[in-house]
């Protein structure tokens, strides 16, 4: 008797599990950022494997703890979709001036269509992995391009929000935006990457004075 041959269909990603996938990346970016642009000593970080590469994460427990917080509310604004961008600005220590602005646009990707339309093919999570790699990839050569810091540095995180969004207060506050002026910033556009629920598009913002 004949049998019939069935195939598995792979399954959209979840939007818990696609702002797990945003949330995860920011991590491993943000690392990255501070390792590569030198804004805390090589020492302080180890290599792990990840998205089929070797990436840096800190052994700074004040860092990691700080991060940990800023990445556990960035996942709940992205179930909500409150978030509409990141910015990472990285500041000469002592001037307060504002050198780079890496800033990441949050896009929650088109509704799903009506049952009277053919669903949309879904995307494996290895073509997100190979897209964030990239970015990853991206982040390690700025250093190609990106002016060499002179003096000590510090950095931010900014969180863009809805007016909806739900902020605590006791951890976030309204800030200015730590822009570099027009006349002194070059911008470098970076890879982007999407998963069936999410899309990031990346750049960096650089102060440039000749």
């Amino acid at each position: 008797m004949a049998t019939k041959q069935q195939s598995r269909t792979p399954q959209s990603i979840s939007i818990k599990g696609s702002c797990d996938l945003v949330t995860e990346f920011f991590k491993f970016g943000v690392n990255q950022i501070l390792f590569h642009r030198g804004v805390y000593p090589s020492d302080d970080f180890v290599m792990v494997k990840k998205y089929g590469q070797t990436v840096l994460v800190t052994q700074d427990l004040a860092l990691e703890n700080y991060l940990d917080r800023i990445l556990k509310q960035l996942n709940k604004w992205l179930l909500t979709g409150s978030v509409t961008q990141l910015v990472l600005a990285i500041i000469a220590r002592d001037t307060r001036v504002t050198l780079e602005r890496w800033v990441f646009d949050v896009t929650v990707q088109e509704p799903p269509p009506t049952e009277d339309e053919a669903p949309p093919p879904t995307k494996p999570e290895a073509a997100i992995q190979s897209e964030i790699r990239r970015i990853l990839k991206q982040i390690v050569s700025s250093e190609t391009f990106l002016p060499n810091f002179e003096d000590p540095t510090v950095f931010n995180i900014l969180a863009y929000t809805k007016q909806s969004a739900d902020i605590p207060a006791e951890e976030w506050v309204d800030t200015d935006p730590m822009a570099i002026e027009a006349g002194k910033s070059q911008q470098v556009k970076l890879r982007s990457f999407s998963t069936d629920v999410h899309r990031i598009e990346a750049m960096v913002a650089y102060r440039y004075e000749e």
